[in-house]
């Protein structure tokens, strides 16, 4: 992501920047913190109650995570301002913070309402002209990363495209950060003529590798992936919290017919809708075995 879904929200005292999350968790390989940012954005948050560790290592363990590495991210999550500990006899009790509820529920409010396609669109393009020097290596890695993570695609070198217009000063952002703020251009432009837009589409966006994991979504979550009810949820959620972070969403009609993405939307709020009280459940279950 360029940056958190809506910079004016208040995040306390704690570090925003803390909040965003990395390249590598947005990726799917976030490993035990990426999975305790599911756990605890599907079940802790909606609940408004505290979690014992307890809870967190038994849920945590359905994925092969070692209760060692489970404390580790728990204190590491304290650390970064997203939880607190409040001892309560011989249990250890975990409240979210104010601030990273509030970041939970808007990333909650982005996956659920993603749609594989952005729905209005008045036709504009945001249009980015940036490059990096060869010796500004870091910049270049930052440039193409965070750009790409932002929804942007690269039809051409040094060119970068969006149908988001309103991602402006996201855009600055990765510049000023990178290195060639200064000397880079930014447009707000319409297409007149010229080539087919479908072809600069697929020049600037790997739509196959997207529909490739679209495609993989569907096989493996038309049925469920596992008996375990708090497993195939915290999956079901964890891979299309992914989904919704890699495809730049374009808009329906510079997509193909039929565009593969509807199906997986649907397909996730069907299956969300009928594995949630299971889950909510078992969480329940575990959480009240501390009391």
């Amino acid at each position: 992501m360029l940056e958190p879904p809506d910079s004016n929200i208040p995040f306390g005292t704690a570090s925003q920047e803390r909040f965003v999350l990395s390249r590598r968790y947005a990726a799917g390989t976030g490993g035990v913190r990426g999975l305790l940012i599911t756990i605890l954005g599907d079940y802790v948050r909606p609940t408004r109650r505290p979690a014992p560790t307890s809870a967190f290592i038994d849920a945590l363990g359905r994925f092969g995570v070692e209760e060692t590495a489970c404390r580790q991210a728990l204190n590491r999550a304290a650390a970064d301002g997203w939880l607190t500990a409040a001892r309560e006899g011989r249990y250890t009790w975990w409240h979210l913070t104010p601030a990273f509820a509030q970041f939970l529920h808007i990333g909650a409010t982005r996956i659920f309402g993603f749609t594989a396609s952005q729905t209005e669109w008045d036709g504009r393009w945001l249009i980015v002209l940036a490059r990096a020097a060869e010796t500004n290596r870091a910049g270049r890695h930052l440039l193409r990363t965070r750009l790409r993570w932002g929804g942007f695609g690269n039809p051409a070198p040094g060119v970068w495209v969006s149908t988001r217009t309103d991602r402006v000063k996201g855009a600055e952002s990765v510049l000023e950060e990178a290195g060639v703020r200064q000397d880079a251009q930014i447009f707000l432009s319409e297409y007149l003529a010229g080539g087919n837009l479908p072809t600069l589409v697929r020049q600037a966006w790997d739509l196959d590798e997207v529909e490739r994991e679209y495609q993989a979504f569907l096989t493996t979550f038309r049925h469920a992936p596992s008996e375990d009810p708090l497993v195939r949820l915290t999956q079901l959620v964890h891979e299309w919290r992914r989904l919704a972070l890699t495809d730049p969403a374009l808009p329906t009609e510079l997509l193909p017919t039929e565009w593969i993405g509807a199906d997986a939307a649907k397909l996730f709020h069907r299956q969300h809708a009928s594995w949630e009280p299971a889950a909510t459940r078992e969480w329940e279950r575990i959480t009240e075995q501390a009391r």
